[in-house]
């Protein structure tokens, strides 16, 4: 699922107008027969909790969480009820709503408006009162298109970014996908 979202459009409307971007990169959690320790859903012995219970289907909701006291981060369930596995939306290429997206990336150029989980999350006006919403509906204020599809050949994939004391081989394992060459992808 983690390459699959590459292309896809993620919608957000905001007081009657759309922001939207094409989906540059992303990072799978969950997606194995063993837990993901870098995964929210293996904590408390991959029991939900209050936090994480939306990870544990069904999929097509987002998993929106605060992060480093600062930042919200925008994920797409992708398991099977009962399973934790979602697919964490690290960047995004801004194609609608400009405008809006600069006044919520005040002073950063446009290439840093939507580079990274807690930029996009930002441009996009996207917070915990979205947690839970379903995104495969187009009547919802946020969801995703289908948009041009990615040839395979400019996929890229590495190590997951931002996983701490996270062990191997979870820290290593490369279940984070990117354009080649798109210049939102985070740094």
């Amino acid at each position: 699922m983690a390459q699959a979202l590459l292309g896809k459009r993620l919608v957000r409307l905001l007081d009657g107008q759309r922001l939207a971007g094409t989906i540059v990169e992303t990072e799978a959690y969950c997606d194995a027969a063993e837990p993901d320790l870098a995964c929210h859903g293996t904590r408390n012995r991959g029991r939900p909790t209050a936090r994480t219970q939306i990870m544990f289907g069904p999929a097509g909701h987002a998993y929106i969480y605060f992060t480093y006291g600062m930042h919200w981060m925008t994920n797409i369930i992708t398991g099977r009820d009962g399973q934790a596995n979602g697919v964490l939306l690290r960047a995004l290429e801004p194609v609608e709503g400009a405008a809006v997206m600069a006044q919520h990336r005040t002073d950063r150029p446009r290439r840093e408006w939507t580079n990274g989980p807690g930029k996009l999350s930002q441009a996009l006006a996207i917070d915990k009162t979205l947690n839970g919403a379903y995104l495969y509906r187009p009547d919802s204020v946020l969801w995703v298109e289908d948009a041009t599809p990615i040839p395979p050949d400019v996929i890229r994939r590495g190590p997951r970014i931002g996983l701490g004391q996270t062990p191997e081989p979870w820290f290593s394992i490369p279940w984070r996908y990117w354009i080649e060459g798109n210049t939102f992808v985070s740094r």
